[in-house]
């Protein structure tokens, strides 16, 4: 079935199961990690429940190509075709997942996620290249952030394998959706979720992990032009001692009321302080941010109120390869009145530059001239053939 943009508001409903016939992988299509030559990201994982992993040892993919308005393909959910499930029960042991046709699942009113938002998410990408290969990147980074925020959560996580293979399998059978390359790139979201029935406040029995897909286009609305920020003064994203340094489901909640009021008055999005001092950048709703001053780019310390970002760390070491200074430190909204450039980072906004930010009513900063570190950043980073 093909699905245009104009049908998004009413979803078609996923093939039945015995419409989609798995054949093997042909030995033209490609799965590859994109790695820039920087180090793996180092994340401190406490001992936690010990799940075993059943890998796939065969992958599939559809064939069909998708005729969808690649050209204004924007960010939000286009059903595809199959999504991923796999189960860990008390015993601490992952079930063998499978690629399953996308639709709603089965959940107790009392599931630990309803009642105690027990669940975790992450977000990756997929891009198409012109030789019609797909290249993941960095899957591997995101499985060891989703254990290491498991950990905090109280909940057993797939192992680094499973994650990966997982990611693969939803990938290749969702092939046709990837845009074409250019175009935009195929959103993965893997989900752990507390799926077991609790009462009372505790750990779910049972655990659910899936992964579902979508094309996206660019995530804010301005596309790639300079988006317009306004510093948050009556509500924070996290505080210490919180989960703000881990992708738990909670975090974005939390935010929801501050940016619908930004966007109501034209703002593009929220960058929130500290809760303690009130007056250094932590992050903005979904998003890493820099600040340049000449030669030195600065951004947030992670310090555990703010998400370390797999984007954040590349564009980091991206910056240092290229002779730019990099500081993690503590950056106030005085540092913000005599930048030469701000910019965020994330895997949904990948980079974007920043073109104004107001705070107690005025606006604070504004570039005093396009000096395109961003753009250089940019361009190194950028996904080969697209």
């Amino acid at each position: 079935m093909e699905l245009g943009l104009a049908s998004r508001g009413a979803l078609p409903a996923a093939p039945p199961p015995g419409a989609w016939l798995p054949r093997p992988l042909p030995t033209s299509l490609k799965i590859q990690n994109h790695i820039y030559s920087m180090p793996t990201l180092s994340y401190k994982v406490p001992s936690m429940t010990r799940c075993q992993a059943s890998l796939a040892t065969n992958y599939t993919e559809t064939s069909e190509v998708v005729d969808l308005d690649w050209e204004n393909l924007g960010f939000g959910l286009v059903q595809t075709d199959f999504m991923y499930v796999a189960k860990c029960g008390p015993d601490g042991n992952f079930s063998k997942g499978e690629v399953i046709p996308f639709g709603p699942i089965a959940l107790s009113p009392s599931a630990g996620v309803l009642n105690y938002g027990q669940g975790l998410f992450e977000g990756l990408k997929a891009y198409r290249k012109t030789d019609g290969s797909i290249l993941l990147f960095r899957p591997e980074e995101n499985a060891v952030r989703m254990r290491a925020g498991a950990d905090r959560m109280c909940m057993p996580a797939p192992t680094v394998e499973q994650f990966v293979d997982a990611v693969k399998q939803t990938v290749l059978a969702n092939k046709r959706w990837v845009p074409p390359t250019g175009k935009g790139s195929l959103y993965i979201r893997p989900l752990l979720m507390g799926s077991g029935a609790v009462l009372g406040l505790a750990p779910a029995p049972e655990y659910t992990f899936i992964i579902f897909v979508s094309p996206v286009g660019n995530y804010f609305k301005e596309g790639l032009s300079p988006i317009n920020l306004i510093v948050e003064e009556n509500f924070h994203r996290a505080s210490p001692g919180g989960t703000g340094g881990v992708k738990t489901i909670g975090n974005y909640a939390s935010v929801l009321k501050a940016q619908k009021i930004a966007k109501e008055k034209g703002y593009s999005d929220v960058l929130y302080l500290d809760a303690v001092h009130n007056k250094y950048l932590e992050e903005v709703s979904s998003c890493n941010i820099f600040v340049v001053k000449g030669n030195v780019i600065s951004t947030p310390a992670i310090k555990g109120t703010i998400l370390p970002g797999i984007t954040r760390k590349s564009i980091i070491e991206v910056a240092q390869s290229k002779g730019f200074k990099v500081e993690e430190r503590q950056v106030s909204v005085n540092d913000l009145l005599d930048a030469d450039e701000v910019f965020c980072t994330g895997t949904a906004v990948v980079l974007s530059p920043v073109g104004s930010i107001t705070y107690m009513g005025k606006r604070i900063w504004q570039p005093r001239s396009w000096r395109g570190i961003s753009a250089a950043i940019q361009v190194t980073y950028r996904p080969p053939d697209g």
